[in-house]
């Protein structure tokens, strides 16, 4: 049986609906995806030999159990089957039919979470504030003393969380995969961190982020996190996928309202992709650049839709009658919006940050981060 280990924030969660499906069959480069996804009825798939432990919520949450299908992106409640996905969908998927054989995903995951001090490696050490750090909390008055107490008992706890939920598991896989045989055993074969950013937008840890080498922390603690993984799991070169923050698409069609975002992602993401190319980890750390599956299209309706927001609130401001503002925003959207544009717009479920939440972006993502890991297996 292969093991795989899914971990990270709430990009790892995934917040894609369910409900975005269909836009994935909307491009004819995703069509084939979608039938991967779905039954003919339309009903979510359920992979009969691909089963997922996943460690969310609150420390004392029991994880969620059960065969992979769509629902085990971010849950309110860890055991129950939620609304959403994200990349394990997709990943259990195409992983099955790579290595056709039993696969059990242990995923743990937990939105708004650092590697600089949450997810913070053992060898990495203590997290230490920066000088200038330590001059705006005497400026604001704040007792060090207690900031470090509190900093110290942070740094860590999900790293931990994440190292215990993945033994237990692997203390008896049986307990998760009914078809888990003790006689032929089971392999680690891979573990993709899919995190960045709580970290990137941390002027108090990274106060040159804007600047060259801003982010060189980053790269120094995600390489930490790398080799202690592999040793606390006792697989010292499990192949490993970086999932580059990319939330926003390719820095170099930004528009003119992400222009004084672009230094600062573009620092960002060479310094999550870093490792992948240092010296000791060649051959079995890779970076996948998830930027490549944003939809511009999306972008392009998400303004259509502002335009039609802006509206509803001037005439919300005018003089008609609530029946009058009701007629010109139907006129405004049907001049604004095609019916393709309507169709497109059930493809966005959430923010940005989280990918628009789009079933789309969220299964291309898996489907790339399973291929990756198989390559580095292939090498």
């Amino acid at each position: 049986m292969k093991v795989y280990i899914l971990s990270g924030q709430s990009n790892m969660e995934g917040h894609a609906k369910i409900s975005s499906f269909d836009h994935i069959g909307m491009d004819p480069k995703t069509v084939p995806i979608l039938k991967e996804m779905r039954n003919k009825d339309g009903s979510a798939k359920v992979l009969e030999d691909v089963w997922v432990s996943y460690r969310t919520g609150k420390e004392e949450d029991a994880p969620g159990l059960g065969q992979l299908t769509a629902g085990f992106g971010s849950r309110k409640n860890s055991t129950e089957p939620g609304e959403k996905i994200g990349p394990e969908f997709t990943f259990g998927i195409y992983t099955r039919k790579l290595v056709n054989e039993p696969v059990l995903i242990i995923k743990t995951a937990w939105g708004g979470k650092s590697i600089n001090t949450d997810f913070r490696p053992p060898s990495a050490g203590a997290y230490d504030f920066n000088e200038k750090q330590l001059e705006n909390f005497k400026k604001q008055g704040k007792d060090l003393a207690a900031m470090k107490v509190e900093k110290a008992k942070a740094t860590g706890r999900y790293y931990r969380m994440m190292m215990d939920h993945v033994k237990a598991v692997l203390s008896d896989p049986g307990r998760v995969h009914p078809g888990y045989d003790a006689k032929k055993g089971f392999e680690i074969a891979g573990f993709v961190w899919f995190q960045g950013w709580n970290d990137m937008v941390d002027s108090g840890t990274y106060p040159e982020r804007g600047k060259p080498g801003g982010y060189d922390k980053y790269s120094e603690v995600l390489a930490s996190f790398i080799r202690d993984v592999r040793k606390d799991l006792k697989v010292p070169e499990m192949p490993f996928v970086i999932g580059v923050m990319g939330a926003g698409g390719p820095t170099e069609n930004y528009g003119k309202n992400q222009q004084r975002y672009k230094s600062t992602h573009e620092g960002f993401r060479k310094a999550m992709a870093a490792p992948a190319s240092m010296p000791e980890f060649k051959g079995n750390v890779t970076a996948v650049l998830t930027e490549k599956y944003w939809d511009p299209e999306l972008d392009k309706v998400a303004e259509k839709r502002s335009k039609v927001q802006a509206k509803e609130k001037e005439l919300r401001k005018s003089n008609f009658s609530k029946e009058e503002q009701k007629k010109a925003l139907e006129k405004f959207r049907k001049e604004t919006l095609t019916a393709r544009d309507e169709e497109l717009l059930k493809g966005i479920t959430n923010a940005d940050y989280h990918y628009k939440g789009s079933g789309k972006i969220m299964a291309q993502v898996g489907k790339a981060f399973a291929e990756a890991v198989h390559d580095l297996n292939a090498k």
